[in-house]
């Protein structure tokens, strides 16, 4: 009867030490990629331009049960306006199993590329300074259990304000691009 009992508790005590090695892991390390299709509208004092804008861009973070800080790196291109931005995004997610709804803030800058601004039937084109830029995500992750991989589709409206020196009519356009994304993610 004693041998019956150390095997037992040597067997539970072996799964439990060893089910509790992964539990200690808080956060998940992760790199990625997304892309997106959207608009990207310009508002200046007395004109506003609305574009279709496809954006590309890489992901770098960590995943944490209750939050996300994430890094990201996007190129945006319009057919009027096409320039890169650089955020830090945090997101706060409802922990579910296979489909976890989040949502999210980001702040960054804008910067490079150039605009194409067209009056009175002349282009000219504006090279784009660096400026703040803010953003809101909304969506949700799809967890593959099997494999290191999880989708994410969202919503991300970007705000940048004065994304150019004064033009010839004497204004300073604020830029909101707004796009349909899809992420990957490969945990590691």
């Amino acid at each position: 009867m004693k041998i019956n009992s150390i095997s037992l508790v040597s067997i539970l005590s072996t799964l439990a030490l060893a089910s509790t090695a992964n539990a200690g892991v808080m956060a998940d390390f992760y790199v990625g990629g997304m892309a997106g299709v959207g608009g990207q509208t310009l508002f200046s004092d007395h004109k506003n331009e609305t574009n279709a804008a496809q954006s590309l861009g890489i992901i770098a973070g960590m995943d944490i049960p209750v939050i996300r800080i994430e890094g990201e790196y996007s190129h945006l291109n319009g057919s009027k306006l096409d320039t890169n931005d650089a955020m830090l995004n945090i997101y706060a997610k409802l922990p579910t199993s296979f489909i976890m709804p989040y949502m999210g803030v980001g702040a960054g800058i804008v910067f490079g590329g150039d605009h194409t601004y067209t009056e009175n039937g002349i282009e000219t084109k504006y090279s784009i300074h660096s400026t703040t830029a803010y953003q809101a995500m909304l969506g949700t992750t799809i967890d593959i259990l099997a494999l290191p991989i999880k989708f994410d589709v969202e919503g991300r409206v970007l705000y940048a304000p004065d994304i150019y020196e004064k033009t010839a009519a004497n204004t300073k356009p604020d830029l909101l691009d707004y796009n349909l994304r899809a992420k990957v993610r490969f945990i590691f």
